[in-house]
């Protein structure tokens, strides 16, 4: 572990440090089931700049969730898949699909009530 490396006092931090983060979630839900460029993935998930995709993509490729694969072709083409270890993961973001589908509209309302009683 690097000293700069923050401990968690419980799995469940360990766990979204390594998937959580403003577009991994996004990155590998997209890569879930097919194979992407570089391109291709920051037109799919949208509003993500070329260096945060690029830095986000680094982290879930260090921790072992995808595979950046380069071919040596004039230009350059580079691929991105999830490994074994990310797939891993689709139970889990089944069940944050159905978590939010159940209890959004409750969110939701309290969110408004919050927002306007701080008005």
């Amino acid at each position: 572990m690097n000293k700069d490396e923050h401990q968690f006092s419980c799995p469940i931090g360990t766990t979204l440090d390594i998937i959580a983060g403003k577009w991994k979630p996004e990155i590998l839900w997209h890569l879930t089931d097919e194979t992407m460029r570089f391109n291709q993935l920051q037109r799919a998930i949208g509003n993500v700049s070329q260096k945060m995709l690029t830095q986000q993509l680094r982290e879930l490729q260090r921790d072992g969730l995808i595979v950046r694969k380069q071919y040596e072709e004039i230009p350059p083409k580079v691929e991105y898949s999830s490994t074994k270890l990310a797939q891993s993961l689709k139970p889990l973001f089944n069940d944050l699909i159905e978590w939010s589908s159940t209890h959004i509209e409750e969110i939701n309302k309290s969110r408004n009530k919050h927002d306007n009683k701080n008005l």
